[in-house]
């Protein structure tokens, strides 16, 4: 098995069986995402406690690939400092719409999404549910739009 199939194997074992899709009771922030292109929707809602992500859930319909971004990303930020949750959005933007090159081992398995860049409408599936993420840290209330 190659590392492509491997990688595809992984986003649709995170469609599947997604990690943390569940309402958080009492959050202390969430925000709503949408990408009309595709009909993506999805709600993330987050605890953080002195600074540092205590738990976080998503909610929502999309495609393959937002709903595996969405439980992966849920699964990378659980526990994390607010700082080091804000790092890892900024490598994940760089991975999946810049040109620059990524240290795709540096990224465990969120490296699935390596090669999402060659598809420019699926970069905005996989990276709403991080924008939406950022949104609710930065407590942003409109709806993030991948317009």
């Amino acid at each position: 098995m190659d590392t492509r199939e491997l990688y595809q194997e992984v986003i649709l074992d995170h469609n599947r069986s997604p990690k943390n899709f569940k309402k958080i009771e009492n959050p202390t922030s969430m925000a709503v995402g949408h990408n009309p292109l595709c009909g993506d929707e999805i709600t993330v809602s987050i605890i953080v406690e002195d600074d540092v992500v205590e738990d976080v859930g998503f909610q929502g319909v999309g495609c393959a690939i937002s709903q595996a971004s969405a439980s992966m990303m849920t699964a990378a930020i659980k526990g994390k400092p607010v700082d080091a949750v804000r790092e890892l959005f900024e490598k994940f933007h760089r991975m999946v719409a810049s040109e620059e090159e990524t240290d795709l081992d540096a990224m465990g398995k969120l490296a699935a999404f390596g090669g999402v860049r060659e598809f420019p409408a699926r970069v905005k599936c996989a990276s709403l549910p991080w924008h939406t993420m950022k949104a609710a840290l930065d407590e942003v209330s409109e709806t993030v739009v991948t317009e």
